[in-house]
């Protein structure tokens, strides 16, 4: 089969020196670069770059899939600790109040419950939309894994004795010298 430049110099569009002098520079081209090493190192690099995008691509998907089963564990935890340790409000009649995302929100309660609830023995916290009142050692594991779940959870005042201090009604006098 004739090339290009053969059917062209027979077409006499090109004269032959003009077809001489291209064949030439070809040729010299060819010769300094090895045939078919430029269009293999191309190829490879191309394959090296997809190959590692591809791998970045897949590190970060499992990355981002460790993270959501991370997130869906310590939910399951945090589930798990309000549902086995939750205070059962049946009965309750006293209303008590209290600010969750800038709003002002209800919980009926005993009267027991919302006394510890001012001392700081008890804690709200939310569960799947829903508030529910835990002791403050369950909420303090709640708050390790995710502190927006823990709504309430109030201070025990330092001046007050603690609820089971045989010394409660005995109170140190202030002018008391030792």
């Amino acid at each position: 089969m004739a090339s290009l430049q053969d059917q062209l110099l027979k077409a006499g569009i090109i004269d032959k020196a003009k077809n001489q002098k291209v064949k030439k520079e070809k040729h010299k081209q060819q010769r300094q670069v090895p045939k078919g090493q430029v269009q293999q190192d191309e190829a490879k690099l191309l394959a090296a770059k997809a190959r590692a995008e591809k791998q970045e691509k897949d590190r970060l998907i499992n990355q981002q899939n460790q993270e959501e089963a991370e997130r869906k564990a310590i939910q399951a935890q945090i589930r798990q600790l309000v549902e086995t340790s939750r205070l059962k409000r049946e009965g309750a009649e006293q209303p008590y109040q209290f600010a969750h995302n800038k709003k002002i929100k209800k919980i009926y309660v005993t009267d027991e419950q919302q006394r510890r609830l001012v001392a700081g023995q008890l804690a709200i916290v939310t569960l799947n939309e829903q508030y529910e009142l835990v002791p403050l050692k369950v909420a303090a594991k709640i708050a390790q894994r995710d502190e927006g779940c823990v709504v309430v959870l109030n201070q025990a005042p330092a001046d007050q004795p603690a609820e089971d201090d045989p010394y409660a009604d005995y109170q140190i006098p202030d002018d008391l010298m030792w």
